[in-house]
Order: structure tokens, then sequence, then C-alpha cells
């Protein structure tokens, strides 16, 4: 099955205790595609300006990325900089220069409507919205959002949630949206504004998901070596959708296979700066570090 991603393709500047890197390759659309394109086909509706080069776009080449929806517009690309410190849960936003990505409105290739699988990132709801107007009948619809929609687009973030399927957000978002401390607590309050399925990731502690009356909890790859954690939530939503794509299974059982391939890609992600470790990651690599989730997390019955 394939996936329509919707989002942003951007230029970063990251500064870490570890290093700096700046102008490069980022946005949430850039992490999701090189990511998912491990299992499937993606099909990518996102703005640039006219200084994304060739060079960027090579990034997405020989790879399973359809960029017949990446529109080119007059002006600058989407900017962002931040900073983390040593604890890299945390991060200052430096600057963010919005540029072409402030007027976007995404237009769907005929050839992305039957697309299987949409995944929505996090721009306004009403463009959320109007995405899903513009598709038919996917078998399922995810949605990420931050707390800048939730706090400053309330209503329209909560009439588009009855109109998706699975939610993916971080737990400072679900507790925002939802109104309670309790991440248990969150996750039935969210369910009841319309999404069945929801997925809350916790950085370093993990991600949990919750789907009807099924829980499951995965950890966080131990790593030695963490460099950059930007777009290692998005990484892990390609991963996620994009297992779920390649299966063509909905299931409990793939659901939580898909969560533990997201936790893998998301894991690659912050071994390098921005998309370059997605850049040279193999499916062979994915496959071996699954396989260490799996043993890393297993343990005989009573």
């Amino acid at each position: 099955m394939s996936i329509l991603v919707v989002g942003s393709v951007a230029f970063d500047t990251i500064k870490t205790p570890f290093g700096e890197a700046k102008d490069i390759l980022g946005g949430s659309t850039s992490y999701f595609a090189l990511a998912a394109s491990h299992f499937t086909q993606v099909n990518v509706v996102a703005v640039v300006g006219e200084d994304f080069t060739d060079r960027e776009r090579a990034a997405f080449e020989g790879r399973s990325i359809d960029l017949a929806g990446l529109e080119v517009a007059p002006g600058r690309t989407f900017r962002w900089g931040g900073e983390y410190s040593f604890d890299l849960n945390e991060r200052t936003t430096l600057f963010t220069e919005l540029n072409v990505f402030e007027k976007f409105a995404p237009r769907i290739p005929d050839s992305y409507r039957r697309s299987e699988l949409v995944f929505l990132g996090n721009i306004h709801p009403d463009l959320q919205k109007d995405v899903l107007r513009q598709v038919e009948r996917p078998r399922l619809v995810a949605l990420d959002t931050m707390n800048y929609w939730i706090e400053r687009t309330p209503n329209e973030l909560r009439r588009v949630l009855p109109e998706i399927d699975a939610l993916v957000i971080n737990d400072a978002e679900a507790r925002q949206l939802s109104g309670e401390h309790n991440l248990v607590k969150a996750a039935e309050a969210i369910r009841r504004l319309g999404p069945k399925l929801l997925v809350i990731k916790r950085g370093e502690y993990g991600v949990l998901l919750f789907n009807e009356d099924r829980r499951f909890a995965a950890p966080a790859y131990p790593l030695e070596d963490v460099f950059d954690p930007t777009g290692a939530g998005d990484t892990f939503a390609g991963g996620f959708m994009g297992y779920l794509a390649q299966q063509g299974d909905l299931s409990d059982g793939a659901l939580r296979q898909a969560i533990v391939f997201g936790s893998t890609l998301g894991s690659f992600c912050v071994e390098e700066f921005g998309c370059d470790r997605l850049r040279s990651l193999t499916r062979g690599e994915i496959a071996a570090r699954f396989r260490e989730f799996k043993r890393l997390t297993h343990f005989e019955d009573l």
C-alpha cells in the first residue's frame, strides 16, 4: 500500500553539545518519507523555495519516494534553528522563518488521491481537513500536531480529530490536549475526541500505544551516542506507517510490530545530524536492530 504524506520540507540549523550543522535538509516530511520508503511507496506533498536545489533532491533519489507533489514556489524554503543542552529532551528554538511555507495550501495530485494510507504532518488543522477532502477513502489516516496548534487553534483541531483513525503525538502534547496529567487518563480523553488509535511518543522513555481496550509499551533503544534528536518523532511515524503499509495489515499484532519498527528507525535518526543517518541506512541494519529490540524486551512467562 502507498502512503501520502503532507507536511514540511525545510532547511534546519542545529546546535547540540556535540556539534553544529547549518542549513541541512529537515522538515517533518523529509524525515517521514526517508523512513517510510524502506517499506513502501511514499507520495510527498510539500512546498519548497527556489533555493531548494538538485543537491537536496538527491536525498530522495533512488528510493520509493515520489516528488510530483513537491511544489516549488517563488521565495525561500522554510528555515528553522534549534539548540539542545546536554538534556537532549529539551531544546530552544533559535529562529523560525516560514517563508514559502507560510502560504502553503496543499494540492493533492490526482495520482496521489487513492493512496491507501495518509499521514498529515503538523500543519494547520484546517489544512489537514482540506487534504482529507481531496483523498478517496484511505484505509488509515494518521495525524500529527503540536503544542502551537493545540493552544492556538483548539476548535479547528477538535473538528478534524473525528475524521482520522490515529493520532501520533508526544507526551507533553497529550497532556495539553486532554487536560490530564496521567497518560492513561489522557489517552482515554483523547480517544473520546475521535481517533480510535493513539500513539504517544516519550523520547528516551519509549512509546505507548492505546487501541480500544488494549495497551502496548515499547522502550527506547539504548544508545551509546546520541548526537541530534531532531526529526526522531517524524522518523518514528515514517517507520510505523511504512511497516503497516508494507504488511497491508492493521491488526493489533501488526500495530505492535509497527511500533517497534518506528522506534527502530527513530533510534538510527539520532545517531547523526539531520537526515544524514537515514540516507545511509540499509534494510539489513533495520532488521538487525529490530531483532535486538525483541531480545531487549523478551522474558519468559511464569
